[in-house]
C-alpha cells in the first residue's frame, strides 16, 4: 500500500474520508494531514473502534479507492 498518495491528495482525500467517516470534523482532517496514525487515532476517539479493526477499516477504504 503507497499511502504516499493519499498523503499528497490530502485535500482531494478528506472528502472521501468524510463520506467515510462522517464523524471527523474539518478541524481533524486538518490536523491529521494525510498520516495514516492520525488518521486512525481520530477514528479510535470518534468511534470507540478498537485499533486492529480500525486499521483493516482504513485497508479496506484505500483499495476501494480508484486512483491507487
Amino acid at each position: 500500500m503507497d499511502w504516499n498518495r493519499v498523503e499528497g491528495n490530502w485535500k482531494q482525500m478528506k472528502g472521501k474520508i468524510k463520506e467515510q467517516w462522517g464523524k471527523l470534523t474539518d478541524d481533524d482532517l486538518d490536523q491529521i494531514a494525510g498520516r495514516r496514525e492520525q488518521l486512525e487515532g481520530k477514528i479510535q476517539e470518534r468511534y470507540g473502534i478498537a485499533k486492529d479493526r480500525i486499521h483493516r477499516e482504513v485497508d479496506d477504504w484505500y483499495e476501494r479507492q480508484t486512483w491507487h
